[in-house]
C-alpha cells in the first residue's frame, strides 16, 4: 500500500494534467493514479496470497462481472485512491483501502491515509490499530453527539427524512468524501456516528472491521452484518459506541 501510494499516487498529487482525469458518471471521477495504484496492489496482493482473488474498484467499473467474485473463499478488496475527487481537486482526504473478505465476510482491513501516512488497521476476532497500537473506539463526548450524515446517493424523500427527523438530534460536521478518512474519524474521537447510503465494498469494508473490532459498532440499520457480498444494499449506521448506534438506528427505524 505505501508503495503505491509513494509511486502511483503521491506523485501526481497537484500535477494532475486535464487528460489524467476521466469521468465515470455525474460526480464520480477516475485518475491515472487511481489505475496504475490499483494495478499496483492488484500484483503485490497476489503474491502475498495468491489463491485469493482480486475485487478493485476500477477492475470492476470495466467489468461488472468481477463483482461476482465478493463471495469468494478469499477475496481481496482494493479501493486504490479513495476520495478521488479531493485528490483530482487537489486536496485532501485521500487514502488507500485494502479487505481481505472470506466468503462475504471481512476478515482484514488496512486503511493507508494519503498525506500523513496514519495506518489503521483490524483483524476479525483480534481488534484494530493505529501506527502500530491498540485502539479503542471513543465518542466524542459532546452534546448533542456529532454526526456526517451523507445525503449524496440518498433519494429525495429519504433525504428530506434524515434532514427533518434526524439531523436536529446532533451537531452536524463535514462529509470528507472519503471513507479512508470517515471511518478513522469515528474511532479517533472525532466523530460520533456517520450514515451511509451507498456502501460498496471497496469503500467500507475495512472501516466496517475497524470501527466493530475497536468497540464501536458499524452495521446495517435493521442491525445486520455488512457483508461485502450484498454491498449494493442501501443503508450503513457506523457509530463510536454500541450505545450511539442504538440511539441513531432507533430514530432512522421511525423515518
Amino acid at each position: 500500500m505505501r508503495r503505491a501510494l509513494g509511486t502511483a499516487i503521491l506523485p501526481r498529487y497537484q500535477t494532475l494534467a486535464a487528460d489524467e482525469v476521466i469521468a465515470k458518471a455525474a460526480d464520480d471521477m477516475v485518475t491515472v493514479a487511481d489505475r496504475e495504484a490499483e494495478v499496483m496492489l492488484a500484483e503485490g496482493l497476489a503474491a502475498l496470497l495468491p489463491e485469493a482473488v482480486i475485487v478493485g474498484e476500477e477492475a470492476a467499473h470495466a467489468d461488472p462481472a468481477v463483482l461476482d467474485r465478493l463471495g469468494d473463499a478469499l477475496c481481496w478488496i482494493i479501493d486504490p485512491l479513495d476520495g478521488t475527487n479531493n485528490f483530482a481537486a487537489g486536496k485532501p482526504p485521500f487514502g488507500v483501502l485494502v479487505a481481505l473478505a472470506e466468503r462475504g465476510v471481512t476478515v482484514g482491513g488496512w486503511i493507508l491515509d494519503g498525506l500523513s501516512g496514519r495506518f489503521c488497521h483490524a483483524l476479525q476476532g483480534q481488534g484494530a490499530w493505529v501506527d502500530g497500537e491498540t485502539v479503542r473506539a471513543r465518542p466524542t463526548g459532546e452534546t448533542p453527539p456529532v454526526a456526517a450524515i451523507s445525503l449524496l446517493f440518498a433519494d429525495p424523500e429519504r433525504r428530506a427524512g434524515l434532514k427533518t427527523h434526524i439531523a436536529p438530534h446532533y451537531t452536524l460536521v463535514d462529509i470528507p468524501r472519503c471513507a479512508a478518512e470517515q471511518y478513522p474519524r469515528i474511532v479517533l474521537g472525532q466523530n460520533d456516528m456517520s450514515i451511509f447510503e451507498r456502501t460498496l465494498a471497496w469503500d467500507h469494508a475495512a472501516g466496517v472491521l475497524f470501527v466493530n473490532e475497536a468497540g464501536g459498532r458499524a452495521a446495517r440499520p435493521d442491525g445486520s452484518d455488512y457483508r461485502v457480498d450484498r454491498h449494493l444494499e442501501p443503508g450503513l449506521i457506523a457509530a463510536a459506541s454500541p450505545a450511539l448506534w442504538d440511539e441513531l438506528a432507533g430514530r432512522m427505524a421511525a423515518l
